[in-house]
């Protein structure tokens, strides 16, 4: 019997009506598993995933495959955005048998939950350097059935490896490292030397620089912004705007080109890539004062905000790639298609600015649109066809459930932006989301839940989610000054701290200490695609430290940084957020109050000041302020003040603008 129907997992539901006897994960799985004896198969994916839909298409609908799926093994579908714990494990232990991971992800595990095999996507028929997905189950039957104690023996040495691993035994993080400049500076010259001149940005390590894939470097790229790069930050962000990963007719990006030139995406479009990369162009702006990467990052927050925004506020997941089965069929377009849609006044300087050709840069004469030369005069006219056109097609499938990690960092690209740019629009819809977030997302006791679809919540949060969401209310509150969302931050960084710390070795678990766990409790450690909990929680503890004043929270950051500077230093590419803490730290960051009504606030806001917090009230009392920073501050001569503060020791405080900037 599938048991998928009722799961709120929009991915789960896709496989509610395969033959195979689906279980999701839980006790009844697993008590199913010890009692018959029989390996768990745990196939793991995530709804926007096509080739997660290729292999169900070609193995997991067929009758005869499910028939021996179901006799031989219980079989558990998981879907890896509400599991990132589990999703870990088996993928740690996919790429200690492999050398390489990604999804569909499909583990065989003992019924005591000790993976032995793993691999990735498996074809129906056998190719050359790849056997079939029914050879990988009867091979794998035979080993359970044949050779049990070698299956066994196997399973605890990889369970041996992977916790091993998660302890940071023999990695260059085990121990601490003080913590120097010359960490960053190295870091930026191993990021120089790899950097893609070409093409920008970096590929995948498999293909040197300028291979492919090629994923967005969010993390990297606030690193080196935040560090005053003009360089490498800058082209990567005009190289993907102007490819087809970029969606150049209705905004907003897909989750990694195949190819170096960001020409042909996997159509999928993440909540996560998009909120990070709105950010990154936001900050980008800010640096260099381009035009284009404004456009960009206001043009992708739109496209949010109109595709992916849920009626209650929140934010859907994900846009998957295929539409009617046909990957990226939404998106591209033959040159026939471009004349109808526009028409002979239009097509002709459209179709020379998007690059397509009569052959195509995709599959079957079709193109994926760039943005390669110089925008035509009726560039906003052509766009605004294109998408009329486009909307009577059928739409990409939605993964509409809410979680509360991706949530987050929405909410603090919209409070950026709207803070930066004057966006009261975006400001809204950020209080809005984290209103949601925090009202909704909850379980009977007020812990913080990971996932809401349909208004039901469930599975308790990771710690991505606090510490992603202690990050958003922070940026939230200075972009309003509404105390409430500081007040919110101090709450939520005190749990993750009771709940998730750990006290012996520093750092952060990736669950709660009253969760289960699979193998070991594992610390997530990479800033790839997104920001690994740990560097998170330390970027959000350094910046709550400076406006509370808690050295605690400092103390806590700094054990994170002391573990794996190291380690960042030497693949920076996989620590961009780690190093942006470390860079933070090691600025001497500037503390600034504002009290009073006044123009001080809004013109720190439009500068990318990555090495500042800044606490504000209108009010011309802050003697009860909940942000220690603002306590005692007053106005002067009944002016609007600002006071410029390191650790809490204030300069004498200023009432010009001019003065302010300089003092900064």
């Amino acid at each position: 019997m599938n048991r998928l129907a009722q799961e709120t997992s929009p991915y789960l539901r896709q496989h509610a009506t395969n033959p195979v006897n689906w279980y999701p994960w839980g006790e009844e799985a697993l008590t199913h598993a010890r009692a018959a004896k029989l390996p768990l198969l745990v196939s793991i994916g995530y709804s926007a995933c096509h080739w997660c839909h290729v292999m169900a298409h070609e193995s997991f609908e067929d009758p005869q495959t499910a028939a021996l799926m179901n006799a031989r093994f219980v079989c558990i579908k998981v879907d890896r955005e509400e599991r990132p714990d589990i999703d870990a494990i088996c993928m740690a232990a996919c790429q200690t048998l492999t050398g390489q991971g990604g999804w569909p992800l499909n583990v065989f595990l003992t019924p005591d939950e000790r993976p032995f095999f793993a691999g990735t996507y498996f074809p129906p028929a056998a190719r050359p350097g790849m056997p079939s997905w029914r050879m990988v189950l009867e091979a794998i039957d035979e080993a359970w059935r044949e050779r049990p104690t070698q299956v066994t023996e196997q399973a605890a040495r990889l369970a041996a490896t992977i916790a091993a691993r998660a302890e940071g035994v023999g990695t260059p993080s085990s121990g601490t490292t003080a913590l120097s400049t010359s960490t960053l500076s190295e870091a930026v010259r191993s990021l120089t030397q790899s950097f893609d001149r070409v093409y920008g940005g970096w590929g995948d390590g498999s293909g040197g620089a300028a291979g492919g894939p090629k994923f967005p470097p969010h993390c990297t790229l606030e690193f080196l912004l935040a560090t005053g790069d003009v360089e490498l930050a800058p082209a990567t962000l005009h190289a993907m705007a102007a490819g087809g990963i970029y969606d150049q007719v209705g905004g907003g990006f897909a989750r990694y080109a195949v190819d170096a030139g960001w020409t042909v995406p996997h159509f999928e479009k993440m909540l996560y890539d998009n909120a990070l990369l709105a950010r990154a162009y936001l900050h980008g702006w800010q640096v260099t004062r381009e035009a284009r990467f404004a456009e960009v990052a206001t043009e992708t927050l739109d496209w949010a905000l109109a595709a992916l925004r849920g009626p209650e506020g929140g934010f859907y997941a994900s846009l998957d790639a295929d539409s009617a089965g046909v990957e990226g069929s939404f998106y591209v377009w033959t040159l026939e298609e471009l004349r109808e849609a526009l028409g002979a006044e239009l097509a002709a300087p459209a179709i020379a600015y998007f690059g397509a050709t009569e052959e195509g840069n995709f599959e079957h004469g079709t193109n994926v649109l760039q943005a390669r030369g110089e925008p035509p005069a009726q560039l906003a006219e052509i766009r605004a066809a294109l998408l009329a056109a486009r909307s009577r097609r059928e739409r990409p499938g939605l993964d509409d459930k809410r979680l509360t990690a991706w949530n987050a960092l929405m909410i603090a690209a919209l409070a950026d932006a709207g803070a930066a740019l004057a966006r009261e629009d975006y400001v809204d819809a950020a209080r809005r989301c984290a209103s949601f977030v925090l009202s909704e997302l909850r379980d009977g006791q007020g812990g913080l839940l990971r996932s809401w679809k349909d208004g039901d919540a469930s599975l308790p949060a990771y710690l991505e989610d606090h510490a992603y969401l202690l990050q958003a209310l922070l940026v939230l509150y200075e972009a309003t000054f509404d105390e409430h969302w500081y007040v919110q931050a101090i709450a939520l960084a005190d749990v993750m701290i009771e709940r998730f710390a750990d006290r012996a070795d520093g750092g952060f678990f990736t669950t709660a200490s009253d969760q289960p766990h699979l193998v070991a409790r594992i610390k997530d450690l990479e800033d790839m695609p997104t920001a690994s909990g740990n560097s998170a929680a330390a970027l959000g503890l350094l910046r709550l430290a400076r406006l509370s004043g808690e050295r605690s929270y400092e103390r806590l950051a700094l054990g994170v940084l002391e573990r794996h500077a190291a380690l960042a230093q030497h693949h920076p590419l996989a620590f961009g957020q780690l190093l942006e803490a470390l860079d933070f730290h090691l600025a001497t960051p500037r503390e600034v109050a504002i009290v009073g009504a006044g123009p001080l606030a809004g013109a720190l806001r439009t500068r990318y000041r990555p090495h500042m917090v800044i606490a504000g009230t209108d009010s011309n009392s802050t003697d009860a302020s909940a942000v220690a920073l603002l306590r005692g501050r007053e106005l002067v001569d009944g002016r609007q003040a600002a006071y410029i503060c390191e650790r809490f020791v204030c300069r004498l405080p200023v009432t010009e603008l001019e003065a302010l900037e300089a003092l900064l």
